[in-house]
């Protein structure tokens, strides 16, 4: 700090110092470091908002939303100082963080959320398969509620437009695993209360709950479902001569009716082309305890997974 005096006046000429150290402590704990930051990219001082950002790291580690605008803005300035190979990394640490997140238009360049984009197209299928590995983890351990959340976010992932479509066979047994889960998550029916028998003079009302569609076909994600369970449902063993030829894993679609009869079953995942013919007579010859809605079966599309053992 240098003062000068001119007569009365006292001039005090304020040297290495920022507009921030001029404002009040209070004033300043209020603004936050992370509205520095902005405000000093905004004003094209890239350098020091780096600074600023990289100090604020470690600082905030298991914030996921503060550090998620922290790798934003550094990137930013990354970008705006020509060091694009340390903007990607930044741009990775957010998708690692949060792999849905892409910065809207008001809140970046075009510039950047291409650059964004292009880092997701090369992670999220990497980032899909540990998900998934996580989900199956939480099945297996028989955690149904968890493992369904697991799996019905990475459905959202799978089908992200910078996926581009990949991973088609992950997503069918996701999907697979979804409605297992569903399944195996629900509560057991309640038991109905019982009914006072009507009253002599008085017919049952007829009209208690809507009539049900014959032709309607019900999944787990329809809500009040309950879905059926196995009577019998015995998988065929694979002959041993195509043994080493069949996949390890398929997928079965089941359509089962209000008697708990499949009517209808066909291969999402195929398994060996032998193997596949066996396993859909076996499965017409399966029987179900009923899906039930509002207390009344119904028909019923049902997903299995096969798994061969080997």
């Amino acid at each position: 700090m240098v003062t000068r005096r001119f007569g009365n006046l006292v001039i005090v000429a304020l040297t290495g110092l920022t507009l921030g150290a001029l404002l009040p402590a209070p004033l300043q704990a209020q603004e936050g470091p992370l509205a520095a930051a902005r405000d000093l990219y905004a004003s094209a001082r890239y350098d020091e908002a780096l600074q600023l950002l990289n100090g604020l790291r470690p600082q905030e580690q298991g914030n996921t939303a503060n550090l998620r605008s922290i790798e934003q803005y550094r990137s930013l300035c990354l970008l705006a100082l020509g060091r694009s190979a340390e903007a990607e990394v930044a741009i990775a640490a957010v998708v690692a963080s949060d792999p849905m997140y892409l910065p809207t238009e008001t809140e970046a360049s075009p510039r950047v959320r291409s650059a964004f984009s292009e880092v997701r197209q090369r992670q999220l299928p990497e980032i899909a398969r540990t998900r998934y590995s996580a989900a199956k983890a939480a099945f297996d351990r028989k955690e149904y509620p968890a493992a369904e959340h697991q799996f019905r976010d990475l459905l959202k992932l799978i089908d992200d437009p910078d996926m581009g479509g990949r991973l088609a066979d992950l997503r069918v047994l996701v999907a697979g695993f979804v409605d297992l889960t569903t399944a195996a998550a629900a509560p057991p029916p309640a038991p109905e209360p019982a009914r006072p028998e009507p009253r002599r003079e008085e017919a049952p009302s007829s009209s208690a709950q809507p009539a049900l569609d014959p032709m309607k076909v019900f999944t787990s994600d329809e809500e009040g479902i309950v879905p059926p369970t196995a009577i019998r449902q015995e998988v065929p063993r694979v002959p041993v001569q195509i043994n080493s030829q069949t996949r390890d894993r398929g997928m079965l679609e089941l359509t089962i009716d209000e008697q708990g009869r499949v009517i209808q079953a066909k291969l999402r995942m195929s398994l060996h082309p032998i193997y596949d013919s066996q396993l859909l007579a076996a499965a017409r010859d399966w029987r179900y305890q009923p899906a039930m809605f509002q207390g009344r079966p119904v028909k019923f599309r049902k997903i299995i997974q096969i798994t061969v053992t080997k």
